[in-house]
């Protein structure tokens, strides 16, 4: 069985072959330099020489990848109070990602730079097509712009790891940061992706930027009625007594007064956005549940009064009522006594 470490050393060996293959094409090519009437060598020790560049890379890019994923995994995100390992896990991501681009055309422009005629055929091209490199610049400006973006996120962060967002209408969590796009983890499952120069460019809702509490807030349409002491001491116990509750807001508020009935808010806050999310269904259903057993009169309801005259009676006649009153005919039978208003 091979331990931890060195399943983490085993991808190494793969740089030191290709830098020993490339040490061996350049020793070949000094044997074979008098006999060679082709220039063989000259080739052998080009290919030599891109070996060992790209070996050397590779082995920087793998170091330097192996250190920020074992500094990664010590930021535990799944404690409760994680801002500070969101915080460093955010940028430590996005730094490894940049990093593995960055070394990977260094190596690549290097490697190009050791083949003259690699090297001549570049620079006489750079020089004769000044137009296509304009081009090139223009076609690379969403690549290069998503990659500064990346480099501002990490630096300013204004999303990290495992953040409550609301992105075009849509709530859930920032499950993964690229080079180019943003994988948020949405509350049903879905998945929503969105470039990197979107965070930067457009306003979004971040719920846990400072930390990771909210106060929630539940509505209900009652009766002028409405028992408006009762209900907030029954909210009061009721947030007591709820294991989501942080202790920190519980009101009840009387925020609209319509023509035929009033709304009522309350405000109750929690530790994080899914367990206020809970706490405002719960606290929704306990209330509904007491007014239909304590105040059923609380309940919103809707009135209709309406008044009956017999034929010949004072004010039968009138047109001028209120517009809340209904006229009806009254009935065809005789001995139908007038209905008092309801």
């Amino acid at each position: 069985m091979i331990s931890g470490k060195k399943r983490r050393l085993w991808p190494m060996s793969w740089p030191v072959l290709l830098a020993l293959s490339g040490a061996g094409l350049i020793g070949l090519s000094t044997l074979v330099l008098e006999a060679d009437s082709r220039g063989l060598h000259g080739w052998a020790e080009y290919a030599g020489r891109v070996l060992i560049v790209c070996a050397v890379g590779w082995a920087v890019a793998l170091l330097t990848d192996w250190r920020l994923a074992a500094a990664i995994d010590r930021a535990d995100i799944s404690v409760a109070d994680n801002l500070s390992a969101r915080k460093f896990r955010t940028r430590m991501l996005v730094l490894r990602r940049v990093a593995g681009v960055l070394l990977g055309v260094i190596t690549l422009s290097v490697a190009l730079m050791s083949i003259p005629v690699a090297r001549e055929v570049g620079l006489s091209l750079f020089a004769s097509a000044g137009v296509a490199g304009i081009v090139v610049g223009i076609a690379a400006q969403p690549v290069l712009a998503n990659l500064i973006a990346g480099l501002q996120i990490a630096i300013t962060q204004p999303i990290r790891i495992d953040d409550a967002v609301v992105v075009e209408g849509e709530w859930g969590w920032i499950e993964e940061i690229g080079l180019f796009h943003v994988i948020i983890r949405l509350w049903d499952e879905r998945r929503l992706v969105t470039p990197l120069t979107y965070f930067n460019q457009n306003a979004f809702q971040n719920w846990t930027k400072q930390n990771a509490s909210i106060i929630g807030s539940i509505f209900w349409s009652l009766d002028y009625r409405a028992p408006l002491e009762e209900m907030r001491a029954h909210l009061k116990q009721c947030c007591e007594d709820h294991p989501l509750w942080d202790g920190r807001v519980c009101v009840l508020q009387v925020t609209e007064a319509r023509q035929d009935r009033i709304e009522l808010r309350a405000l109750a806050s929690a530790r994080s956005s899914p367990d206020a999310w809970d706490l405002r269904c719960d606290l929704r259903e306990k209330m509904i549940v007491w007014l239909r057993a304590q105040a059923p009169y609380a309940l919103p309801v809707q009135r209709l009064e309406g008044r009956f005259y017999r034929e010949g009676d004072e004010g039968a006649n009138r047109s001028d009522h209120d517009e809340t009153h209904e006229r009806t005919d009254p009935p065809d039978t005789d001995d139908a006594a007038p209905r008092s208003a309801t």
